[in-house]
């Protein structure tokens, strides 16, 4: 009967400890953004979402993302209308993004003046 009650003292102080303390968020309580007065649409419940459409940086064709060929580069995804422009760009991707950034600078050193 002693063992039955021990076993009972720690099951039942581990689970308060889970509940209320350091464990909490493991249960999914705690502090949430709707406990603090945030919106239940918060940043900690963002997801992104790809667009509609988008360039290919390699042949500069519009295409549809969600059938579209895909590839990351700088934490930023970037969409393609084959395989073969896909490839080309992850063999160089420097090279096919570097002529967007020479009209952004352009356009920069225009504003400073």
């Amino acid at each position: 009967m002693e063992s039955i009650i021990y076993f009972l003292f720690w099951a039942g102080l581990i689970f308060i400890m889970m509940r209320f303390g350091c464990g909490s968020h493991v249960m999914g309580h705690g502090k949430s953004g709707a406990s603090r007065g945030e919106p239940s649409g918060s940043a900690s419940d963002a997801r992104w979402t790809a667009p509609e459409t988008d360039t290919d940086p390699v042949c500069g064709i519009t295409v549809q993302t969600r059938t579209a060929k895909s590839a990351v580069h700088d934490g930023h995804v970037y969409y393609f209308c084959s395989r073969e422009c896909r490839e080309r760009f992850e063999a160089a991707p420097d090279s096919y993004l570097a002529a967007a950034v020479p009209a952004s600078l352009d356009m920069r050193e225009q504003a400073d003046r």
